[in-house]
C-alpha cells in the first residue's frame, strides 16, 4: 500500500525488517499455504519505518533514550517507573498526519463486507523477534476484539508503547539487544471467533524432550490468550507426524485439562477491556475441547507450516465457533529444544520426601530452595535470588525475577503458558498448573521441585539429595549385544528415546493399564450392574471416562494411547508390549477391583498370565487388550510393535493363546507379527524346544525364574536376602534357554532385573550369546559402554 502499511498478502519472511517476525510470517503463510489448506485470517501491518517515523518526527526517540540511559533493569523499582514514564508519553503522541491515514485506509478496505459485528486483533511484532537464538514472544501485548477505526488506532499506539514494558526493556537487556535496534510492527488482523469455540498452542516438536516426530497441541475454550497466560489448564494432544502423512489414525494422547475458565469478548468497546474471563460449565470441562478429526485437521496444518519453514515452529491456532473453521493465528520458529545438542542430562533424585503439590512437569530438571509466594508483580523485589518462585501464574512481567529462580511452581497453566515457555528458555524446572501451590506453600519453607520424572512435576518438602550425570549419545562404541530399555511409562517414553537403544525390550501392559485406565476392566464391561450393586462406584468411574464414547471405548483408547505413545517414540525400532501380568491382588488395586478378584494366598504363583487369559472370567478382558494392539498395528501402521506373553505354564497354554489371539485379529505372522514368550518358569527352559514350536522367541525374566528355581517369594523380605540371579541353578536355566533360541534360529532376549543391577551378570550373558538386554534406562548408557570394553577386549 505506502511504506507505512504492508498487507499481509505481500508480505514474506523476506520482509522481517520491515514488519517484524510475526507480521512476516503471517505474509509468508497467506501467500504460500493457503492454497495447500493452511488458513489464516487476513490483515495488514505497519512498516518499522512508520514506527521510526512516528518516534523520531514527534521527538520521541530522544526523550525515550534519555530516560534509559544508565537504567540498572535488576532495580524493579527504577524499571517500573522508567517503563511507565516511557509508555505515557507514546501514548499520549499523535500518530503523523500521513501515517494515521495510511492506516484509516488499510483498516476501511480490511472492514469492507465484514459487518458490524466484525472485530480485529491488534498485535505487536518487533523486528528482532522470533529470530533463531531468541524468543520475543510475549514480551509485547496484544488486544483483542477491537471494534472501529478509532479504537484500532490507540490500540496500535498501545502497542508502539508496550515495546517498553518493563518486561520488554529488561528481557533486551538480558539478551543483549540494543533498544534503538528494535523496531516494532503493528499487526491488524481479523478476529477469529474462538470466544464461541476453542484454541491453544501448538510444536512441531515435544516441548520437553526435543521428539521431533509427534506435534503436540494444546486447547482450552475461548480465546487462546487464555491458554498463552497460563490462566487455563488446558486439554493436550500428540500427534503422530509419519501416522499424519499416511492418512492413518495418528493421535498418540489425548490428556484433559481442566479448563476451569475461558476468555470470551465483552460489550466494552475500551481498549484493554474488550475481553474478559468466565467460568467454565462443570459439564464441559470433562469433555475435550477438539474432536479427532479436529486435532488431525489441526496436526496436518501444523505439518505443512513446519515443512515450508524448514523447522521445528510454535503456533497458535483458533477454532472459529460461528463457521466452525480451523485457522493458524501465528506461527514462530521454537527456540528451546531446536537449540539442544546430543547430549543426555539426567536428574535423579536420592529420595522422596512428602508431595506437597504436584502438576505438569516443565523442564526435565530438579530445584531447591526456599519458597517465595508472590500474589503479585508488586511484591517482585522480595523475591531473592535461588528461591522457589511460587505463584498462580505468571506473565512476562514476572522475567526479571524468573531467571533469578532456583525452580518456579505456579497453581495455573499448562505446558504452553507463560512460565512454562520462559522456564524453558531459562534452563530450570517448573511445575505448572498445581491448583493449590499458593495455599499449600508459604514463604521460607524448603522444597525440592522434581520436573524429571515425566510428565507429573512434584514439589517435595525438604531439600533433598539429587544426582545430575551428562552423556554423549551421538556415538557410542559398538557391543556384541542389542541394548534395549524396559519402558512402561509413556510420559517418559520421548525422552528415553533420546538415550542410545536398539528399541524396547519390555513394555508391561500392566503398567499402562494401571497408569492410563486406572479401572478394573470389567468394571467397565459391567458398569450397568455396578450402577445398581455399587452406586458411588460406579459414579467414580462415569466421572473417569466421561470423555469417552462408552466404558469399552475408554479401556481401549487409553490402551492404544500409552502403548503407541512408546511405539512411535522408538519406531522403527522393536517395541516388544508384554500383554498384562497384574496378580489378582494387583488387579485388586484398580478401582472396583476387590469387586471381581479372587483371594490368593500366594498370587505370585496364582491367576496370572496366560491361564488367566484363557480363563471364562478374564476373555472379554483380554479381547480388549487384543483390540488395542490390534489397532496400533494395523490402524496405525505401528508394526513395529511385537506381543509378549507371560507365565506360559505348559505348551499346550502357549498354543491356546496364540489360537485365542488370533480371533481377535492378532494372527502370528501376518504382518510381520511376531509374538515372544516370556521364559520365567523353570518348565520353560527344561523343555524349551516344546515352547517354542508356537512362538518366535523367548525374553528371559530373570525375576519369577530366580524366584522359581531358588523356592523363594521375591515379595517377601524375610528371604530377600538370597535373592541372586547369578545363583548356579539360575545361571543353568538362563544358559538352557539361551542355548535352545539359538539352536532353533529364534530370537532370545533378556527383561528381567538382573543385568541392569549386576554388571557382571550383563557380561556373562553377552558370553553366552544372547541376542538382546533391555535394560533400565538409567543403566542404559553405563551398560553399554562396560559391554563395549568386554567386546574389544
Amino acid at each position: 500500500m505506502t511504506q507505512n502499511i504492508r498487507p499481509f498478502s505481500e508480505l514474506g519472511m523476506k520482509d522481517l525488517e520491515q514488519v517484524g517476525g510475526k507480521n512476516a510470517s503471517l505474509g509468508e503463510m497467506v501467500s504460500n499455504l493457503t492454497r495447500l489448506g493452511v488458513q489464516v485470517p487476513d490483515g495488514f501491518a505497519t512498516t518499522s519505518e512508520a514506527y521510526r517515523e512516528f518516534l523520531g518526527a514527534t521527538g520521541l526517540a530522544e526523550r525515550i533514550d534519555q530516560r534509559l540511559q544508565g537504567l540498572d533493569t535488576e532495580d524493579t523499582i527504577a524499571l517500573a517507573e522508567t517503563g511507565r514514564e516511557i509508555r505515557e508519553l507514546v501514548i499520549a503522541q499523535p500518530f503523523p498526519a500521513s501515517l494515521e491515514a495510511d492506516i484509516r485506509a488499510a483498516y476501511e478496505q480490511l472492514a469492507a463486507g465484514s459487518g458490524e459485528e466484525a472485530s480485529f486483533a491488534v498485535r505487536s511484532s518487533a523486528t528482532a523477534e522470533d529470530l533463531p537464538d531468541a524468543s520475543f514472544a510475549g514480551q509485547q501485548e496484544t488486544f483483542l476484539n477491537v471494534r472501529g477505526i478509532e479504537d484500532v488506532l490507540l490500540a496500535i499506539r498501545e502497542v508502539f508503547a508496550s515495546l517498553y514494558n518493563d518486561r520488554a526493556i529488561a528481557y533486551r537487556v538480558h539478551h543483549d539487544f540494543e533498544h534503538a535496534a528494535v523496531a516494532l510492527s503493528a499487526g491488524v488482523q481479523k478476529m477469529v471467533r474462538s470466544d464461541l469455540g476453542s484454541s491453544g498452542v501448538m510444536f512441531t516438536v515435544d516441548t520437553e524432550s526435543g521428539f521431533d516426530q509427534a506435534i503436540f497441541i494444546t486447547s482450552a475454550y475461548g480465546l487462546g490468550e487464555g491458554v498463552v497466560q497460563g490462566a487455563v489448564n488446558p486439554d493436550e494432544f500428540y500427534v503422530f507426524k509419519p501416522g499424519l502423512r499416511e492418512d492413518r489414525p495418528a493421535i498418540l494422547k489425548r490428556q484433559i485439562g481442566e479448563k476451569a475458565t475461558k476468555m470470551v469478548y465483552t460489550q466494552d468497546t475500551t481498549v484493554g477491556r474488550t475481553v474478559e474471563f468466565i467460568e467454565v460449565d462443570p459439564a464441559a470441562r470433562s469433555r475435550l475441547s477438539l474432536t479427532d478429526q479436529q486435532v488431525t485437521d489441526l496436526a496436518k496444518q501444523a505439518l505443512i507450516i513446519e515443512e515450508h519453514y524448514g523447522r521445528p515452529m510454535d503456533i497458535e491456532w483458533g477454532l472459529d465457533g460461528a463457521d466452525g473453521s480451523l485457522y493458524i493465528l501465528q506461527a514462530r520458529p521454537e527456540t528451546v529444544q531446536s537449540r539442544a545438542g546430543n547430549t543426555v542430562e539426567k536428574y535423579l533424585l536420592a529420595s522422596r520426601g512428602p508431595v506437597r503439590a504436584e502438576g505438569r512437569a516443565i523442564g526435565a530438571k530438579i530445584g531447591a530452595g526456599p519458597v517465595r509466594v508472590l500474589d503479585t508483580i508488586d511484591r517482585m523485589h522480595e523475591f531473592q535470588p535461588g528461591e522457589v518462585l511460587v505463584a498462580d501464574m505468571t506473565d512476562p512481567d514476572w522475567e526479571p525475577i524468573m531467571k533469578r529462580a532456583s525452580a518456579i511452581v505456579t497453581n495455573r497453566g499448562g505446558r504452553t503458558c507463560h512460565a512454562a515457555i520462559i522456564a524453558r528458555e531459562l534452563g530450570i524446572p517448573a511445575v505448572v498448573g498445581t491448583g493449590t501451590a499458593t495455599a499449600e506453600l508459604a514463604d521460607g519453607d524448603e522444597v525440592t521441585v522434581s520436573a524429571a520424572e515425566g510428565d507429573t512435576g512434584f514439589v517435595y518438602e525438604g531439600l533433598l539429595d539429587f544426582t545430575i550425570s551428562s552423556s554423549e549419545v551421538d556415538s557410542m562404541p559398538p557391543v556384541g549385544t542389542k541394548i534395549m530399555m524396559n519402558v512402561g511409562n509413556p510420559e517418559q517414553a520421548f525422552s528415553f528415546s533420546r538415550l542410545p537403544n536398539a528399541g524396547v525390550g519390555l513394555a508391561r501392559l500392566e503398567f499402562i493399564i494401571n497408569r492410563q485406565v486406572g479401572i478394573h476392566p470389567r468394571a467397565l464391561l459391567e458398569l450397568d450392574r455396578l450402577e445398581r450393586d455399587e452406586p458411588e462406584i460406579a459414579a467414580t468411574v462415569r466421572a473417569k471416562i466421561a470423555a469417552y464414547d462408552s466404558p469399552r471405548d475408554y479401556f481401549i483408547q487409553r490402551v492404544v494411547e500409552g502403548v503407541s505413545t512408546i511405539a512411535a517414540a522408538f519406531a522403527p525400532e522393536p517395541v516388544i508390549v508384554r500383554m498384562s501380568d497384574f496378580k489378582s491382588n494387583e488387579y485388586a488395586n484398580l478401582l472396583a477391583g476387590t469387586l471381581f478378584e479372587p483371594h490368593e494366598e500366594n498370587p505370585m504363583i496364582g491367576y496370572r498370565g496366560a491361564s488367566r487369559y484363557l480363563s471364562q472370567d478374564f476373555a472379554d478382558c483380554f479381547a480388549m487388550e487384543c483390540e488395542a494392539l490390534r489397532f496400533v498395528r494395523e490402524d496405525m501402521g505401528l508394526s513395529n510393535v511385537k506381543v509378549m506373553i507371560p507365565f506360559v505354564r505348559t505348551p499346550a497354554e502357549g498354543k491356546g493363546v496364540i489360537d485365542l489371539m488370533a480371533t481377535h485379529g492378532l494372527v502370528r505372522g501376518e504382518n510381520d507379527l511376531q509374538v515372544i514368550m516370556m521364559c520365567e518358569i523353570p518348565s520353560n527352559a527344561a523343555t524349551p524346544e516344546l515352547f517354542l514350536e508356537h512362538f518366535d522367541g523367548f525374553s528371559i525374566g530373570s525375576n519369577d525364574m530366580t524366584q522359581l528355581t531358588l523356592g523363594l517369594d521375591r515379595d517377601s523380605a524375610l528371604v530377600a536376602d538370597a535373592f541372586d540371579e547369578r545363583d548356579p541353578a539360575v545361571k543353568f536355566m538362563l544358559s538352557r534357554a539361551i542355548e535352545a533360541c539359538r539352536a532353533a534360529g529364534k530370537y532370545v532376549g533378556i527383561c528381567g532385573q538382573g543385568p541392569s543391577d549386576h554388571p557382571d551378570l550383563a557380561e556373562w550373558l553377552l558370553e553366552q550369546g544372547i541376542a538382546s538386554m533391555s535394560l533400565n534406562p538409567d543403566t542404559v548408557v553405563d551398560t553399554w559402554l562396560r559391554l563395549a570394553s568386554q567386546t574389544r577386549a
